[in-house]
């Protein structure tokens, strides 16, 4: 008989149409068969697929996030800070891949280069804030509270601490509800944690960093702090602009022609 179609072999499926032979039986069980081993092949591709992708941090395409944040570029920021420094042996590598787990979408844009800008600017901050990675906490310790919409626990500061310095007592309460950690109560755990010092920076950036990078470099520091914009501390500004464009370079993408605010 003739090979059956996709419509009748579905309508056979759906008992629409009984065969009316025993050979078309055995065509529509064969044909059966083949879809059902196709489907199993399908299966098990998907989820290799999307193991590796649970597995390795995103970047974009066949490249991942510790493919472009090698040790070299790492290392090359860290050991630009004095070996005095605290942040050396607390900043490492390792701790910020395991971070990115938490956050698949860092380093996850539509393209290759537009993954390496995000690491670039991300480093950019993380350069500045931290000295080269050498500051766990802000050396002026205000209090940064702010009661309108969460509280601030007695005698707790809620100064810049981790890889973006984080700030406020509203961005550690939000932070700790998503890293499983009391950031009201016990900002201190951010300083205390590698892992956790760049989970509150990442969780910063992808939730209030991020979604401006596409309006250029200028936007993500007003988002950081936006006091240092329009003339208000234009040598940080140019000090972030600088390693971002430095972080550009070494990445192989282009310079931004604006990329102050």
């Amino acid at each position: 008989p003739q090979q059956p179609t996709a419509g009748t072999f579905y309508k056979y499926l759906l008992f629409l149409r009984p065969a009316t032979t025993l050979r078309q039986s055995y065509y529509y069980s064969v044909h059966y068969l083949n879809t059902m081993a196709n489907l199993q092949v399908i299966l098990v591709a998907t989820s290799a697929i999307l193991l590796t992708a649970a597995v390795l941090p995103a970047a974009s395409a066949d490249v991942t996030v510790a493919d472009i944040v090698t040790p070299e570029f790492f290392n090359g920021i860290k050991n630009q800070a004095p070996n005095s420094c605290v942040g050396k042996g607390f900043y490492t590598l390792d701790a910020f891949l395991r971070a990115v787990h938490s956050y698949p979408n860092f380093g996850n844009r539509r393209s290759l280069p537009g993954s390496k800008r995000e690491i670039a600017a991300f480093f950019a901050h993380v350069t500045h804030e931290t000295g080269n990675m050498c500051y766990i906490e802000e050396t002026n310790r205000g209090t940064y509270c702010d009661p309108t919409q969460f509280p601030c626990a007695p005698g707790k500061r809620y100064y810049g601490r981790g890889a973006l310095q984080l700030r406020w007592n509203y961005n550690y309460a939000k932070s700790g509800r998503e890293n499983n950690f009391d950031g009201v109560n016990d900002p201190d755990a951010v300083a205390r944690d590698p892992v956790r010092a760049w989970r509150s920076a990442l969780w910063f950036w992808v939730t209030n960093v991020g979604p401006v990078l596409p309006q250029g470099f200028g936007a993500t520091i007003r988002k950081i702090n936006g006091k240092e914009c329009d003339g208000g501390n234009s040598a940080a500004v140019r000090e972030r602009v600088g390693y971002y464009n430095n972080y550009c370079r070494k990445f192989g993408i282009p310079l931004q022609t604006n990329a102050g605010c």
